[in-house]
């Protein structure tokens, strides 16, 4: 056991990037990430962390400067949210393509139009497509142990992908609660020193890299990053259990299970409101409900072998998105039907949007979702691809 402090996530964040002996850092502000990087210049300026700490003119400069580190065997780290993460949009694409293990944190956070500053995954979901490894954190807690996680996981030959931690806006970010930080000596053993072994920039040895693929072998480039993305599933359960033998905490992989071993009806959400979806799994079995929580802890690998094993016996899911993928639903919700079909499963799906501009969603909230869902469960209604939870008269 290492030592407990009342941190917020942004801090378990920049702790975290202490903790994983992190070399470059590139800093641009934006609320409400702005305290991660904040935390880590407060670090190098002290001498608590030996990291060369780059102050760039923007976000798309931020990832550049991460690309540039990481090409010559660098660890690195930056943080971002809302449209900070899409201005790095394109540069996200090329960290993927190189194959570079940069970790990142992302609070989540809306986008405008209009400006809101709260809490939603629309900036996480919007990058799905890029070949990042995308995870989500319920506590401080998890923030710090996702990130020193993420980078054993991205640093695997093999896999050799970028991977960011996501966590909400004010909800994780600015709240404090208590955080075991490890001993350094024993993150040092979980997590060794980075030695890229695919290839590394060399000025006596000049190459070229990121240059033009012709149709001949552009599309092996693509396959290879699927591949990637693959063994970083594997990755992730090995890696997690490891972490669980060395400090304590176990998440379990890709996914967290709540009371899923005898549960008929499960909930299925992400995040900060994963922590309070474990309330309403309490409140529903009070009342006699079966139900279980499913949490999705990472996105991309998407988890769908866990999936097939845990809804084997249910009989409806409750599915609980914090954003929406504009003419069809929520982003995880449209996943998880994918897999459900694969199996030739006929489950009555409740596919919730709530949650976005930082709106609360309580546990009664999510236990009336559920309550929604079992309703057409048991009269045989066929529900939307999106139900819209909570709107107000337009």
């Amino acid at each position: 056991m290492g030592e407990w402090k009342i941190i917020t996530g942004n801090r378990a964040a920049a702790e975290a990037a202490k903790l994983a002996r992190v070399q470059v850092v590139a800093a641009y502000p934006i609320t409400p990430q702005t305290t991660i990087v904040e935390y880590i210049a407060h670090m190098v300026e002290s001498g608590e962390l030996d990291a060369k700490y780059i102050r760039v003119e923007s976000e798309h400069s931020a990832m550049a400067a991460c690309i540039g580190a990481a090409s010559v065997g660098a660890r690195a780290f930056t943080a971002t949210s809302s449209h900070g993460l899409l201005l790095m949009h394109e540069m996200l694409h090329w960290a993927v393509g190189a194959r570079l293990p940069i970790v990142m944190a992302v609070v989540n956070r809306s986008l405008g139009p209009p400006w809101n500053i709260h809490s939603e995954h629309q900036d996480a979901i919007s990058q799905r497509d890029t070949g990042w490894l995308i995870s989500f954190a319920s506590d401080p807690q998890e923030v710090l142990d996702s990130i020193i996680i993420l980078y054993k996981v991205c640093e695997t030959h093999g896999v050799y992908l970028p991977g960011f931690v996501s966590l909400d806006a004010f909800v994780l970010s600015h709240t404090s609660m208590p955080v075991d930080i490890p001993p350094q000596e024993d993150v040092d053993r979980f997590l060794p020193p980075y030695k890229p072994r695919h290839y590394l920039i060399d000025v006596e040895n000049p190459k070229t890299y990121g240059n033009i693929a012709f149709p001949d072998r552009y599309m092996e480039l693509r396959w290879s990053i699927q591949r990637g993305q693959e063994l970083a599933a594997q990755k992730i359960k090995e890696y997690t259990r490891e972490y669980a033998k060395a400090f304590g905490r176990d998440y379990q992989g890709l996914v967290e299970h709540y009371k899923t071993e005898d549960a008929r009806h499960l909930l299925v959400t992400a995040g900060a409101m994963a922590s309070e979806a474990r309330i309403a799994v309490d409140k529903l079995r009070d009342e006699g409900v079966k139900a279980g929580l499913l949490k999705i802890r990472f996105y991309r690998p998407f988890p769908r072998e866990d999936i097939e094993k845990v809804v084997e016996d249910i009989e409806s899911i409750t599915v609980i998105d914090r954003n929406i993928s504009f003419g069809m639903g929520g982003a995880m919700a449209t996943d998880l039907t994918a897999v459900l079909y694969d199996m030739g499963k006929s489950i009555t799906l409740g596919r919730f949007i709530a949650g976005l501009g930082g709106r609360d969603v309580t546990f009664e909230h999510m236990a009336q979702m559920v309550k929604h869902t079992l309703k057409a469960h048991h009269s045989g209604e066929k529900l939307p691809p999106a139900v819209w939870f909570g709107l107000r008269e337009w």
